[in-house]
């Protein structure tokens, strides 16, 4: 009898927003995280109110999914004020559980909202199982761990400590120790622990090298071809090519970065982890990493791809420093609302530029996917258009295979580099 694994993980995806909550539940998702309105680390992403935050557990309890709230900021004096009702409220709406970093916030979690568990926030830098032991002992239920943790570590951890392990496996890194970091706050006056990052570090630099003589513009013009000289932006986490390290290693919940992106990167991302999670762990002896898996991350990509700390210390290697690959981009051009199986006519939401001649991919949960090229498009009325430009626009175009309702579209960029070069020559 082929071995199975009991303690199969969960993927946690980011819900940034509603739409995107849903979408990474029904693209596989077992959880979603979320910020409130206060006390969260994203005062930019899509925060929920309460009435929102209702929807979505009462929809994620449905689709038999968890619900976590971020309040997970570093506390300054005044910032902890209306914490306990806030606790209290999305205790009696029904969340799953609340992400916590700042000891005076759990204090007035377990005080004012008794029976909402608590996770330890990844900014608490858990990276020992002594630490693990400790936040047990105080009687929360997870812990997050440091994104600097090691494969290594998380099995002393496991073997020591029992208590569930979260760690991230996807997603963008930060340079700063475990997100602890004040160049926002200096650059910018927005403090990066509060929930306003400007993300300083992701900008362009030039680096100045004064002992060179003659030297006049930055470093990284010169021979090498270097087109940028420092950076301190690393590259992205992806774990997808060692998911049975990581199941093995006895982590809980496996966790996706990115509140602040697209309902694209979210299906993309949360319909691959959620396929090789339940490969290997349906049959962990006969596994086969599929190259797909990959080939459709990708397609999401903005930076770099690599292992973070899992492996060993990341080196340059891991930053956007020095020539890049070229990663494709694709652009999320739709949405589809309907499916008539008789006439094979998709109803579809715009949601970028597409028409006659382009050639479209659609995918959907399951790893569904296939591509056309569109022959035929037609407006809300039934009228023959060639695109459709207009942002949310209905439109409908026949189909090559069975789609269904929330299934995606998308099409590659034209690649306009040599254009650019062209231009600038």
């Amino acid at each position: 009898m082929a071995r199975q694994i009991k303690n199969k993980p969960e993927v946690l995806a980011p819900g940034g927003t509603l739409e995107k909550l849903k979408t990474a539940i029904l693209y596989g998702a077992d959880a979603c995280y979320i910020g409130g309105e206060a006390y969260g680390l994203r005062s930019r992403a899509g925060n929920f109110d309460y009435p929102e935050m209702k929807e979505a557990v009462e929809f994620a309890h449905e689709h038999n999914a968890k619900i976590y709230v971020a309040a997970n900021m570093v506390t300054h004096e005044g910032d902890e004020k209306g914490a306990g009702e806030f606790f209290r409220t999305i205790r009696d709406i029904g969340v799953d559980a609340v992400l916590i970093s700042d000891p005076a916030l759990m204090d007035i979690c377990v005080t004012e909202a008794p029976g909402l568990p608590i996770h330890l926030s990844t900014q608490a830098s858990a990276t020992n199982y002594e630490t693990l032991n400790f936040w047990k002992e105080e009687g929360l239920e997870r812990v997050v761990l440091a994104r600097e943790v090691s494969i290594e570590e998380i099995k002393e951890m496991r073997e020591k400590v029992d208590v569930e392990i979260e760690a991230f496996i996807h997603g963008a890194m930060c340079i700063s120790y475990s997100g602890r970091c004040v160049l926002s706050n200096h650059m910018t006056n927005r403090d990066a622990n509060r929930g306003g990052c400007a993300q300083s570090c992701r900008w362009k630099y030039g680096l100045f090298e004064q002992e060179l003589p003659g030297l006049t513009t930055a470093v990284g013009k010169g021979e090498e071809g270097i087109e940028e000289a420092f950076s301190m932006s690393a590259v992205d986490l992806a774990m997808i090519e060692h998911i049975p390290d990581i199941v093995e290693a006895g982590v809980n919940s496996l966790k996706i970065e990115g509140r602040m992106k697209s309902i694209h990167y979210v299906a993309t991302v949360a319909n691959v982890y959620r396929a090789a999670v339940d490969s290997y762990c349906a049959d962990p002896d006969n596994y086969e990493f599929k190259q797909e898996w990959l080939d459709e991350l990708w397609k999401v990509a903005q930076r770099e791809l690599a292992t973070g700390f899992f492996y060993k210390t990341p080196s340059e290697d891991e930053q956007l420093f020095g020539p890049r690959r070229k990663i494709p981009q694709y652009a999320f051009v739709g949405q589809v609302l309907d499916y008539d199986p008789a006439t094979q006519i998709a109803t579809i939401q715009q949601r970028n530029n597409f028409g006659v001649g382009d050639t479209v991919e659609f995918f959907g949960p399951g790893m569904r996917h296939f591509q056309q090229k569109i022959e035929l498009l037609k407006d809300e009325d039934g009228n023959d258009i060639d695109r459709a430009p207009h942002a949310m626009m209905i439109c409908q175009t026949k189909v090559e295979q069975p789609v269904q309702r929330f299934d995606m579209i998308r099409k590659q960029k034209k690649d306009r580099s040599r254009n650019r070069q062209k231009n600038e020559a």
